[in-house]
């Protein structure tokens, strides 16, 4: 599923337009990035859990070549998917 499909999803299953659709996503997605560039985990119980790891420099190989490279730490984002939610999946 996109992102269109799921806009067509959510207007058809809460009656409301395409266009108020794709507002509400878009404004879920910004608030969930903002909270997530403040360091704030974002927990929806049932769904799971939006969170931001950092990840420490570490050693790699190119594999072109087989000579080792340095890969610098960087933060990553995690998701934990809610009991409920992976339940559903199972």
């Amino acid at each position: 599923m996109n992102k269109s499909q799921l806009v067509d999803a959510m207007a058809q299953d809460a009656g409301i337009s395409k266009a108020a659709a794709k507002k509400a996503l878009e404004s879920f997605l910004e608030n969930v990035e903002g909270a997530l560039k403040s360091g704030d985990k974002v927990s929806l119980i049932g769904f799971g859990t939006f969170s931001v790891q950092t990840r420490k420099a570490r050693e790699g190989r190119n594999p072109a070549t087989g000579k080792p490279i340095s890969i610098p730490a960087k933060k990553v984002v995690k998701f934990k998917a809610g009991s409920e939610l992976a339940n559903s999946v199972n």
